[in-house]
């Protein structure tokens, strides 16, 4: 067993054909997906995609974010075959994709793979080949309601820094209303909590290993930022949150139950939805904070995409599919349904040159500057030997990452001090990384 299986085993009509070849007839496609909003979104659209491709059926399997992970991750660490097409994000696919895991995706000018965010484009190729398509992607933001920050009396700059956003949080805060100043992820895993606090000690000048791969968590720069996030989440956040993840902070926003929440990009066009947010449109965004005098914004960037594993025995089917579900034609079928404001963020550059997607969407600008500033190869402004915005891009971080936030998230349910839980994720990071041989 390689080390790369060793790690990921132990953390657990449109466009249809688009240069890829002759989809096969009578094939049944297993889809592995994430259960959120543009999701779920794709999947009430597939009427579409079957009645241009009537040879193809789809059956979806819809998983909790950690699920999903843990699920695709065994199965093709395994070579199951039980999935023709995975949904995984920007962590996995060069790893897999250099383990021989993955099918390389070709597609003809008529796909316009040229019009694909070039951030997002690199992120997802190794050595020049592309090994799953977008279907969105995401940096992170600050989305605020206007309207409590007024009645507080403050202001949330557009390029704010934690102070700011502390002393917001603070004033828009009423307990007994059930008014939470702010929401921050607090469920446990390297995708939840850990993408989170991760953006957050980048911006607070923190990084996880030294040139030498040594654990930082000794760092003043962690201890800020976990006490700064307890204090911010104890004080102004609302109860039970260390249960909390993106969709259930998602909710909470839409109620009307936070003042301001910092999270995916791909966020706005849900918390601007009037069908679903009861502050549609109450709703300002600002650029991820930064500590005072850190030139840091976090570097989250993210793509939830498509992609084919080599166990797959329908492979021509699955392309087709990718081909219709990340095309410039599913973005203007998405608009064409419900509005330019719902259509897919974040992979194409011509969806920004959109003078109909600029007007219905107010959070167009900010999200293609969070996009375009993230730096996943330096993450840090400290010297570190990895790449990766809000993760660290290697086998092990699935694991060690995982390990970290269920510290963190034990540390907010108050089961902890955040010294103890510093100190158990250097002492667990330590450990792990010493036993895969990157500390002699």
């Amino acid at each position: 067993m390689n080390t790369t299986l060793r790690a990921l085993l132990g953390a657990t009509a449109l466009c249809a054909t688009a240069g890829i070849g002759a989809a096969q007839d009578n094939v049944t496609l297993t889809i592995a997906t994430v259960n959120n909003g543009d999701m779920i979104r794709m999947q009430g659209l597939t009427g579409e995609f079957t009645a241009a491709n009537p040879g193809i059926t789809v059956e979806w399997v819809t998983l909790e974010e950690n699920i999903l992970r843990q699920n695709v991750t065994t199965d093709i660490a395994n070579q199951g075959g039980q999935y023709d097409i995975m949904t995984i994000g920007t962590y996995e696919v060069p790893i897999w994709a250099k383990q021989n895991w993955l099918v390389p995706l070709e597609f003809d000018d008529a796909y316009a793979v040229d019009d694909l965010i070039p951030a997002v484009r690199d992120a997802l190729s190794v050595d020049g080949k592309l090994y799953a398509a977008p279907f969105y992607a995401e940096s992170a933001m600050v989305m605020y309601r206007t309207d409590l920050a007024q009645a507080a009396g403050v202001t949330i700059p557009e390029s704010p820094t934690w102070t700011d956003i502390m002393t917001a949080a603070k004033a828009m805060t009423d307990k007994s209303a059930e008014q939470y100043g702010i929401c921050l992820r607090g469920k446990p895993g390297w995708g939840e909590n850990m993408a989170f606090l991760t953006a957050m000690s980048n911006s607070y000048g923190a990084r996880w290993f030294d040139a030498d791969w040594k654990p930082q968590f000794d760092s003043a720069e962690w201890k800020a930022t976990l006490t700064d996030y307890l204090t911010m989440m104890n004080e102004y956040g609302p109860p039970g949150a260390s249960s909390n993840g993106f969709n259930e902070n998602l909710a909470l926003f839409q109620q009307g139950r936070c003042g301001i929440w910092i999270d995916a990009t791909v966020a706005a066009s849900f918390v601007t939805d009037p069908k679903n947010s009861t502050v549609a449109d109450k709703v300002g965004f600002a650029q991820f904070p930064n500590k005072d005098g850190v030139d840091n914004h976090g570097n989250w960037l993210w793509a939830w995409n498509l992609a084919i594993p080599t166990s797959s025995d329908a492979q021509n089917a699955a392309k087709t599919f990718i081909a219709w579900a990340t095309s410039k034609g599913y973005t203007e079928l998405v608009a064409s349904k419900e509005g330019w404001r719902a259509a897919p963020p974040g992979t194409r550059t011509s969806l920004y040159e959109n003078a109909d997607y600029q007007k219905e969407a107010p959070f167009a600008a900010m999200t293609l500057t969070a996009i375009n500033s993230a730096n996943t190869q330096k993450a840090s402004v400290q010297d570190i030997p990895y790449t990766g915005g809000q993760f660290v891009a290697i086998p092990e971080f699935q694991g060690i990452g995982t390990a970290v936030g269920q510290q963190f998230s034990a540390a907010l349910a108050g089961q902890m001090s955040a010294d103890d839980a510093l100190a158990g994720a250097q002492s667990t990071t330590l450990r792990e990384m010493t036993r895969a041989g990157y500390i002699k």
